[in-house]
């Protein structure tokens, strides 16, 4: 047994008894830099109970952090039954937190000095726990570079981004892309399309499938079959009414969510225009009350449980110090219903 103390590690590294037995046992989160500090006079002063070995040696708790910006947006708990799933199989353990971001700042999501602090408290009180690693789960996909700093643990983002860590998404651009080519086969070729907010990446991807089909497909490019929603109901409402009115209205519609879908299919009941008889609508994210619509309506369904699941199994991967090449983003289905008809 070595005859050098807790106490004589302390003095070296200029700490408390108490911060030095923190790092052993690693049972509070210490300051990265603190930390680093102390184990390197351990090794210096070759300080080795056996216990103390063992834990400097263990240091693994098997437990993974799960950050959710809210877990009242419909694709979060999805997405953390994937992460449920993936975790049981590996033998880990998850820890929740949830931000209520919806509910705390609404939709400005672009000022992330708005919500920076939930994010940091939430990565502090997981470090404290001990966690080994990271998945942070947005509700709606964008770039979060420099919202908070997890001090070399690894951490990997799903339904959003960063420049610098690994991040899990579904492919959007080819969804909206068989959505129509689906269209494109049941005959339709005059094919309107209402998009969600314009600063957002879902719209932008979406958009350009939409291009994509209409380009490969030759289908007639008419701008005034492209309308500008923003996510609501309402929206879709509006909007289906300025569509309908035109001198030779569209066959088929494709909304960029289900929820303006909504507002489409009450626009349409309203002007005595029949779904999917004289129009066919194609929603997308496969809600669930899509399937309690009238008719019930056909949508692209997102691969939630799949990034969720892709997303664990990448942070297990970095743990293990494997390569964290990300395979190709998981595929959205088409969910077919009673929406959709030939012309």
């Amino acid at each position: 047994m070595s005859s050098i103390s807790i106490k004589d590690i302390a003095a070296k590294a200029q700490v408390s008894t108490a911060t030095v037995s923190y790092v052993l046992n690693g049972t509070r989160n210490v300051k990265q830099q603190t930390r680093e500090r102390v184990l390197q006079v351990i090794e210096e002063m070759n300080y080795k109970p056996n216990n103390a070995a063992q834990s400097l040696k263990r240091r693994r708790t098997n437990t993974i952090g799960v950050i959710a910006e809210d877990v009242t947006v419909f694709n979060v708990p999805e997405i953390i039954d994937g992460i449920n799933d993936c975790a049981d199989r590996l033998d880990m353990h998850i820890l929740l937190t949830n931000l209520r971001l919806d509910k705390r700042i609404g939709r400005s999501f672009d000022d992330l000095d708005a919500y920076r602090h939930f994010a940091e408290n939430a990565v502090s009180e997981l470090l404290s726990k001990q966690v080994e690693g990271i998945i942070y789960i947005g509700v709606h996909p964008r770039d979060l570079t420099g919202l908070c700093d997890t001090f070399g643990k690894p951490i990997v983002y799903t339904y959003c981004y960063t420049q610098n860590d690994p991040s899990i998404q579904y492919d959007d651009e080819q969804a909206s892309y068989e959505a129509m080519e689906y269209l494109v086969n049941k005959g339709h070729s005059r094919i309107a399309i209402i998009s969600g907010a314009l600063d957002s990446i879902p719209s932008r991807l979406r958009f350009n499938g939409y291009y994509k089909a209409v380009t490969e497909f030759e289908l007639p490019f008419d701008p005034l079959l492209i309308k500008m929603g923003d996510w609501e109901a309402e929206s879709g409402y509006r909007t289906t009414k300025e569509l309908l009115s035109l001198a030779v209205p569209p066959t088929a519609i494709m909304s960029m969510n289900d929820v303006m879908a909504v507002g489409i299919l009450r626009a349409a009941h309203e002007m005595g225009v029949a779904i999917p008889e004289e129009l066919s609508v194609i929603g997308f994210d496969n809600r669930e009350f899509s399937e309690y619509l009238t008719p019930r309506l056909t949508t692209m369904g997102l691969p939630l449980h799949e990034i969720g699941y892709e997303a664990m199994e990448a942070l297990s991967r970095i743990l293990q110090g494997e390569e964290t090449a990300i395979d190709p983003k998981p595929v959205c289905k088409l969910i077919e219903r009673d929406s959709v008809a030939s012309p």
